[in-house]
């Protein structure tokens, strides 16, 4: 992996943690400024078991996706967009559960089981 990759920024984190969700939409029902758009990508990234605090390490975090995306996406001639909500740590629960704080044991556990257990 490159030193841009994004995971290396989270080598930390449980692999359980990464959700991804595909969800198809009609061609006929996405417009962009009043016009059909079939060649277009909208990617929502909901941020939350850590939260990016500096402009540097944002900027290095979207050329990172945006080079994991290029074969995907760009690459084919499609048009993207993509935005990154972040949710507090302390609004986040997984399976009922508030997930260990980072560098504990409790957190290593999850990361080594790779699954939510009570603490």
């Amino acid at each position: 992996m490159s030193p841009d990759h994004p995971r290396l920024v989270y080598r930390d984190l449980p692999s359980f943690y990464a959700g991804v969700v595909f969800e198809a939409v009609p061609k006929s029902a996405f417009y962009i400024g009043g016009k059909p758009a079939n060649d277009f990508v909208r990617i929502a990234v909901d941020h939350i078991a850590r939260q990016i605090n500096d402009d540097e390490t944002k900027q290095r975090f979207l050329a990172a996706v945006a080079k994991q995306l290029a074969p995907y996406i760009a690459e084919r001639g499609l048009r993207w967009e993509m935005h990154v909500d972040e949710t507090p740590f302390s609004l986040w629960t997984i399976q009922g559960i508030r997930p260990p704080v980072p560098g504990t044991p409790q957190g290593e556990t999850w990361r080594t089981e790779n699954r939510p257990s009570a603490y």
